[in-house]
């Protein structure tokens, strides 16, 4: 799931996850229900036969459909992930590129679509996904206190530990 609310970033960044920092995605472009992202391929990525393992693939397509949803939304709206499908067309090698766009947006939804190439160009994967807009919320031990906050009698639940 793709949680993502501080404003868009520039050309060189992508929004704070320290999950996709350490992936190494890059940031190519975010406009207008339109993104380009790219992964430069380490030996990390890689699965047992050194093509790039699935999980990483669906992970730039995440992102990627992601930041698009993102281009349309305004100040302090993030988006998380919904349903995401994807469809593996062949392996990836050297440099990953996906690129994104909304397909259609209303009030609370976006649903996107992107494709994957590799660095020679080949077609690696396609996506789809609904991303719904929303403020960024408390999670983990955040969402015990944000409760409390917000309702001096709320007790913590059995998932909130």
């Amino acid at each position: 799931m793709t949680d993502s609310s501080s404003s868009i970033p520039t050309a060189a960044s992508l929004p704070e996850s320290p999950f996709v920092d350490r992936l190494g995605a890059q940031l190519v472009s975010a406009t207008d229900g339109a993104s380009e992202v790219v992964l430069p391929l380490l030996p990390e990525h890689m699965n047992t036969w050194d093509v790039a393992h699935g999980g990483v693939t669906m992970t730039l397509a995440d992102v990627a459909l992601a930041i698009a949803a993102r281009s349309l939304a305004g100040d302090g709206v993030g988006v998380v992930t919904v349903e995401m499908k994807v469809n593996f067309m062949q392996p990836g090698r050297g440099e990953l590129r996906a690129t994104a766009r909304v397909l259609h947006r209303s009030t609370t939804m976006a649903y996107c679509e992107g494709e994957i190439r590799d660095s020679e160009g080949h077609f690696v994967a396609k996506a789809l996904g609904t991303f719904k807009y929303m403020r960024r919320l408390a999670v983990g031990r955040d969402v015990t206190r944000q409760r409390l906050r917000s309702d001096p009698s709320a007790k913590p639940g059995p998932g909130d530990g």
